[in-house]
């Protein structure tokens, strides 16, 4: 009887996939398709999952991924490809994993990952650039519902999520995500190993919720804060933050007022978050 593996390697390649079944990369869709199956195991692999869990991917396209984390013991995939186009290319690797890939045709904006399949759950995908930080920020509203999340992003992005205070990438995702949760820089992929090639270079970065937030601080007063002070990043805190009584703030959480946003801490902001969420 040939396994799973087996089965899986002696499918047609990724490019006769595409070519077959007419899947041009879309920009509007964000496309940018993995062909190379040692690098797509390299990521699968660098999530360190489980067979037990469930793996929910994004835009999977043609399946390079998704071929990946079956190779490397995945039991439970939860694919979700707004193009039908790959649901019709992703039509025979669904029928050969015997029940351990289930493929949505839905839009991952508009779905609650968090709810779906059993826990413990894990995101591991390369994302489309285009709603790549409007996913993970929606993610983070339910950090308790993922064990990790393991994603390719763009590397300008990866940066901002991982940046530590007093450099230039530092800002609003950077304080949202890591106030949520631990993140790391995994490695980096040049965009000669997409289809089409994009003008960025990508990155793998890992981002595990922590059990509670860095800090005390109420989310919706933190997102109002960091708008605000970052909005202007280059004017002092006094001015960025005066429309939603910056001086009180400042003053009233002993910052001084003259800094600009990215000198504080995440601790600061949150501080600022506090004694804004009690005049609002």
């Amino acid at each position: 009887m040939v396994d799973l593996k087996s089965k899986i390697l002696n499918l047609p390649s990724l490019r006769t996939i595409t070519t077959a079944h007419n899947l041009i990369p879309y920009r509007a869709l964000g496309q940018n398709f993995l062909f190379d199956l040692n690098l797509t195991r390299k990521i699968a692999k660098a999530a360190n999952f489980s067979s037990n869990e469930t793996i929910i991917e994004i835009g999977p396209g043609p399946g390079g991924l998704t071929r990946s984390l079956l190779l490397e013991g995945a039991g439970n995939i939860i694919a979700i490809e707004k193009d039908t186009r790959a649901i019709s290319a992703l039509a025979e690797l669904v029928a050969i994993a015997n029940g351990k890939l289930i493929l949505l045709n839905e839009d991952a904006l508009k779905v609650s990952v968090g709810i779906m399949g059993a826990s413990p759950r894990r995101i591991i995908a390369n994302l489309p650039y285009n709603i790549a930080t409007k996913l993970i920020i929606e993610w983070l509203r339910t950090p308790a519902a993922f064990q990790s999340i393991t994603v390719m992003v763009q590397k300008e992005v990866a940066m901002r999520i991982c940046a530590e205070p007093k450099t230039s990438e530092y800002g609003r995702l950077s304080i949202i995500t890591q106030w949520l949760a631990h993140t790391r820089i995994l490695f980096d992929v040049p965009s000669s190993a997409f289809y089409p090639s994009p003008k960025v270079t990508s990155t793998l970065i890992e981002i595990i919720p922590r059990r509670e937030p860095l800090f005390l601080a109420d989310r919706k007063s933190l997102e109002t804060i960091t708008a605000f002070a970052f909005g202007q990043r280059r004017k002092m805190l006094r001015s960025s933050l005066k429309k939603i009584g910056g001086e009180h703030l400042l003053n009233a959480t002993n910052i001084d007022p003259i800094k600009r946003p990215e000198e504080l801490s995440i601790e600061d902001f949150c501080r600022l978050a506090r004694a804004y969420a009690k005049t609002s």
